[in-house]
Protein backbone atom coordinates (compact mmCIF):
# COMPACT_ATOMS: atom_id res chain seq x y z
CA UNK A 1 0.00 0.00 0.00
CA UNK A 2 1.31 3.45 -0.92
CA UNK A 3 0.95 6.73 0.97
CA UNK A 4 -1.37 8.69 -0.39
CA UNK A 5 0.06 12.25 -1.51
CA UNK A 6 0.05 15.38 0.93
CA UNK A 7 -2.08 18.01 -0.18
CA UNK A 8 -0.09 19.98 1.20
CA UNK A 9 2.83 22.38 -0.86
CA UNK A 10 6.15 23.16 0.70
CA UNK A 11 6.24 26.03 2.73
CA UNK A 12 8.25 29.50 0.92
CA UNK A 13 9.05 32.52 0.73
CA UNK A 14 5.51 33.41 -0.93
CA UNK A 15 3.30 31.56 1.28
CA UNK A 16 4.88 33.16 4.52
CA UNK A 17 3.88 36.65 2.93
CA UNK A 18 0.72 36.08 1.95
CA UNK A 19 -0.14 34.73 5.70
CA UNK A 20 1.15 37.81 7.18
CA UNK A 21 -0.57 39.84 4.66
CA UNK A 22 -3.84 38.38 5.87
CA UNK A 23 -3.22 38.71 9.12
CA UNK A 24 -2.01 42.47 9.31
CA UNK A 25 -4.48 43.29 6.55
CA UNK A 26 -7.70 42.76 7.99
CA UNK A 27 -9.04 45.67 11.29
CA UNK A 28 -10.54 41.83 12.59
CA UNK A 29 -9.98 38.33 13.17
CA UNK A 30 -12.41 35.49 14.36
CA UNK A 31 -11.09 34.62 17.84
CA UNK A 32 -11.64 30.69 19.26
CA UNK A 33 -10.92 30.13 23.13
CA UNK A 34 -11.64 27.08 25.54
CA UNK A 35 -14.98 28.03 27.59
CA UNK A 36 -13.73 27.15 31.40
CA UNK A 37 -16.71 26.70 32.33
CA UNK A 38 -18.12 23.97 29.59
CA UNK A 39 -14.69 22.79 27.88
CA UNK A 40 -16.60 23.66 24.80
CA UNK A 41 -14.91 26.22 21.55
CA UNK A 42 -16.57 29.54 22.02
CA UNK A 43 -15.59 32.00 18.82
CA UNK A 44 -15.59 35.64 18.39
CA UNK A 45 -14.50 38.57 16.47
CA UNK A 46 -11.79 40.70 18.19
CA UNK A 47 -10.31 43.78 17.08
CA UNK A 48 -6.53 43.26 16.17
CA UNK A 49 -3.50 44.61 15.36
CA UNK A 50 0.07 43.40 15.37
CA UNK A 51 3.43 44.07 17.84
CA UNK A 52 6.84 45.01 16.12
CA UNK A 53 7.54 41.30 15.62
CA UNK A 54 4.50 40.74 14.18
CA UNK A 55 2.90 39.00 17.11
CA UNK A 56 -1.52 39.46 17.07
CA UNK A 57 -2.54 41.69 19.66
CA UNK A 58 -5.71 42.29 20.67
CA UNK A 59 -7.84 44.61 23.15
CA UNK A 60 -10.31 43.07 25.23
CA UNK A 61 -12.92 44.20 28.08
CA UNK A 62 -12.59 41.84 31.06
CA UNK A 63 -16.20 41.63 30.85
CA UNK A 64 -16.14 39.62 27.85
CA UNK A 65 -16.50 35.47 27.46
CA UNK A 66 -12.85 35.22 25.69
CA UNK A 67 -10.99 37.49 28.43
CA UNK A 68 -12.51 35.10 30.69
CA UNK A 69 -11.37 32.19 28.94
CA UNK A 70 -7.91 33.30 27.91
CA UNK A 71 -6.83 34.00 31.55
CA UNK A 72 -7.90 30.38 32.48
CA UNK A 73 -6.27 28.51 29.48
CA UNK A 74 -4.04 30.65 27.12
CA UNK A 75 -4.36 28.28 24.09
CA UNK A 76 -6.62 30.09 21.71
CA UNK A 77 -6.49 30.44 17.68
CA UNK A 78 -7.49 32.87 15.46
CA UNK A 79 -8.90 33.34 11.73
CA UNK A 80 -7.52 35.90 8.89
CA UNK A 81 -9.11 35.97 5.84
CA UNK A 82 -9.67 38.36 2.57
CA UNK A 83 -13.45 38.47 1.73
CA UNK A 84 -15.37 39.73 -1.11
CA UNK A 85 -17.87 39.26 -4.07
CA UNK A 86 -18.43 35.28 -4.71
CA UNK A 87 -17.03 31.94 -3.10
CA UNK A 88 -16.00 33.39 0.71
CA UNK A 89 -14.21 29.57 0.36
CA UNK A 90 -12.26 30.95 -2.60
CA UNK A 91 -10.53 33.47 -1.25
CA UNK A 92 -7.08 33.20 1.14
CA UNK A 93 -6.89 32.77 4.75
CA UNK A 94 -4.76 31.81 7.89
CA UNK A 95 -5.65 29.87 10.59
CA UNK A 96 -3.06 30.24 13.64
CA UNK A 97 -3.37 28.57 16.93
CA UNK A 98 -1.43 30.53 19.30
CA UNK A 99 -0.77 31.54 23.16
CA UNK A 100 -2.45 34.22 24.77
CA UNK A 101 0.15 36.58 26.53
CA UNK A 102 -1.84 39.23 29.20
CA UNK A 103 -0.04 42.78 29.02
CA UNK A 104 0.23 43.65 32.75
CA UNK A 105 -0.71 47.49 32.88
CA UNK A 106 2.95 48.43 34.04
CA UNK A 107 4.51 46.33 31.56
CA UNK A 108 6.93 49.05 29.45
CA UNK A 109 5.62 47.10 26.37
CA UNK A 110 1.85 48.42 27.10
CA UNK A 111 3.19 51.90 25.49
CA UNK A 112 3.80 50.14 22.65
CA UNK A 113 1.19 48.05 22.13
CA UNK A 114 -1.45 51.19 22.65
CA UNK A 115 0.60 53.31 20.23
CA UNK A 116 0.10 50.71 17.79
CA UNK A 117 -3.12 49.56 18.18
CA UNK A 118 -4.52 52.97 17.82
CA UNK A 119 -2.96 54.00 15.08
CA UNK A 120 -4.61 49.91 13.38
CA UNK A 121 -8.26 51.36 15.21
CA UNK A 122 -8.13 55.11 15.72
CA UNK A 123 -11.68 55.26 16.99
CA UNK A 124 -10.10 52.92 19.96
CA UNK A 125 -9.16 55.88 21.56
CA UNK A 126 -12.08 56.84 22.84
CA UNK A 127 -11.92 53.25 25.46
CA UNK A 128 -8.33 51.90 25.15
CA UNK A 129 -7.58 53.07 28.77
CA UNK A 130 -10.53 52.29 30.28
CA UNK A 131 -9.13 49.85 33.70
CA UNK A 132 -11.28 47.22 32.53
CA UNK A 133 -9.67 46.53 29.10
CA UNK A 134 -6.45 44.78 28.52
CA UNK A 135 -3.92 43.32 25.97
CA UNK A 136 -3.08 40.21 24.56
CA UNK A 137 -0.35 39.06 22.90
CA UNK A 138 -1.47 36.22 20.90
CA UNK A 139 2.13 34.17 20.62
CA UNK A 140 1.92 32.05 17.21
CA UNK A 141 3.26 28.27 17.70
CA UNK A 142 1.91 27.29 14.07
CA UNK A 143 -0.58 27.90 11.46
CA UNK A 144 -2.45 26.32 8.54
CA UNK A 145 -2.60 28.72 5.32
CA UNK A 146 -5.41 28.10 2.53
CA UNK A 147 -3.93 30.47 -0.67
CA UNK A 148 -6.87 28.94 -3.04
CA UNK A 149 -7.19 26.07 -4.65
CA UNK A 150 -4.20 23.76 -4.18
CA UNK A 151 -2.33 26.26 -2.24
CA UNK A 152 -2.30 24.42 1.22
CA UNK A 153 0.43 25.44 3.61
CA UNK A 154 1.33 24.01 7.07
CA UNK A 155 3.38 27.31 8.44
CA UNK A 156 5.48 27.54 11.45
CA UNK A 157 4.78 29.63 14.68
CA UNK A 158 7.67 31.68 13.41
CA UNK A 159 6.45 31.97 9.59
CA UNK A 160 3.70 34.14 10.96
CA UNK A 161 6.84 36.76 12.39
CA UNK A 162 8.45 39.07 10.30
CA UNK A 163 11.73 39.89 10.63
CA UNK A 164 12.94 41.97 13.66
CA UNK A 165 16.48 43.12 13.71
CA UNK A 166 18.39 44.18 16.74
CA UNK A 167 17.05 46.68 19.09
CA UNK A 168 20.27 48.91 18.86
CA UNK A 169 19.28 48.75 14.68
CA UNK A 170 15.74 50.00 14.93
CA UNK A 171 14.46 51.43 17.71
CA UNK A 172 11.22 51.57 19.53
CA UNK A 173 11.67 55.59 19.40
CA UNK A 174 13.05 55.25 15.71
CA UNK A 175 9.53 53.24 14.52
CA UNK A 176 7.27 55.70 16.33
CA UNK A 177 8.82 58.63 14.82
CA UNK A 178 8.93 57.11 11.42
CA UNK A 179 5.17 55.67 11.61
CA UNK A 180 4.23 59.72 12.88
CA UNK A 181 6.60 60.67 9.89
CA UNK A 182 4.56 58.29 7.11
CA UNK A 183 1.29 59.42 8.41
CA UNK A 184 1.58 62.57 8.21
CA UNK A 185 2.14 62.60 4.26
CA UNK A 186 -0.64 62.51 2.78
CA UNK A 187 1.01 60.96 -0.61
CA UNK A 188 2.48 58.20 1.47
CA UNK A 189 -0.27 55.61 1.63
CA UNK A 190 -1.85 56.12 -1.13
CA UNK A 191 1.23 55.56 -3.21
CA UNK A 192 1.54 52.25 -1.57
CA UNK A 193 -1.62 51.51 -2.51
CA UNK A 194 -0.79 51.87 -6.29
CA UNK A 195 2.45 49.85 -5.50
CA UNK A 196 -0.44 47.02 -4.40
CA UNK A 197 -2.81 47.69 -6.73
CA UNK A 198 -5.50 48.66 -4.29
CA UNK A 199 -8.47 50.61 -5.36
CA UNK A 200 -7.63 53.92 -5.94
CA UNK A 201 -11.53 54.47 -4.81
CA UNK A 202 -10.65 54.06 -1.12
CA UNK A 203 -8.79 56.70 0.74
CA UNK A 204 -5.91 55.14 2.32
CA UNK A 205 -4.07 56.11 5.66
CA UNK A 206 -0.90 54.15 7.71
CA UNK A 207 -2.29 52.17 9.95
CA UNK A 208 1.51 50.11 11.42
CA UNK A 209 4.90 50.31 10.62
CA UNK A 210 7.16 47.64 11.72
CA UNK A 211 10.87 46.11 10.12
CA UNK A 212 9.15 43.72 7.82
CA UNK A 213 7.03 46.34 6.29
CA UNK A 214 4.10 48.87 6.15
CA UNK A 215 0.76 48.42 6.49
CA UNK A 216 -2.26 50.56 5.61
CA UNK A 217 -5.95 50.93 5.78
CA UNK A 218 -9.34 52.61 4.56
CA UNK A 219 -10.17 55.62 6.76
CA UNK A 220 -13.43 53.50 7.22
CA UNK A 221 -10.81 50.54 8.91
CA UNK A 222 -12.81 47.70 6.76
CA UNK A 223 -9.53 46.72 4.48
CA UNK A 224 -5.87 46.69 4.68
CA UNK A 225 -2.94 45.86 2.95
CA UNK A 226 0.24 45.39 3.34
CA UNK A 227 3.86 46.27 1.51
CA UNK A 228 6.75 43.97 2.77
CA UNK A 229 10.21 45.28 2.22
CA UNK A 230 12.92 43.12 0.68
CA UNK A 231 14.79 43.44 3.10
CA UNK A 232 14.12 43.99 7.11
CA UNK A 233 14.30 47.48 7.69
CA UNK A 234 17.37 48.35 9.75
CA UNK A 235 18.24 52.09 9.60
CA UNK A 236 15.66 55.37 9.19
CA UNK A 237 17.52 56.15 6.13
CA UNK A 238 16.56 52.82 4.73
CA UNK A 239 13.32 53.36 4.79
CA UNK A 240 13.49 57.06 3.17
CA UNK A 241 15.51 55.62 0.41
CA UNK A 242 13.02 52.67 -0.18
CA UNK A 243 9.98 55.04 -0.11
CA UNK A 244 11.78 57.12 -2.68
CA UNK A 245 12.49 54.75 -4.95
CA UNK A 246 8.89 52.93 -5.22
CA UNK A 247 6.80 56.73 -5.09
CA UNK A 248 5.56 57.78 -2.00
CA UNK A 249 7.69 60.91 -0.26
CA UNK A 250 8.66 61.26 2.87
CA UNK A 251 8.13 65.29 4.10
Amino acid sequence: MTDKPSVLRDTDDDARRLARRLLHGGPHVALAVVDAETGFPFASRVLAATDSDGTPVILVSALSAHTRALTADSRCSLLAGEQGKGDPLAYPRVTILARAERVAVGDPARVRLRRRFVLRHPKAALYIDFPDFAFFRLAPVSASLNGGFGRAHALEGTDILGPRPDAEQFSEMEEEALASLLAADPEAAAGIARTLSLPASNDWRIAGLDAGGIDIASTDNTVGGRLEFPEPLQFTHSLISYMGQTGPTIR
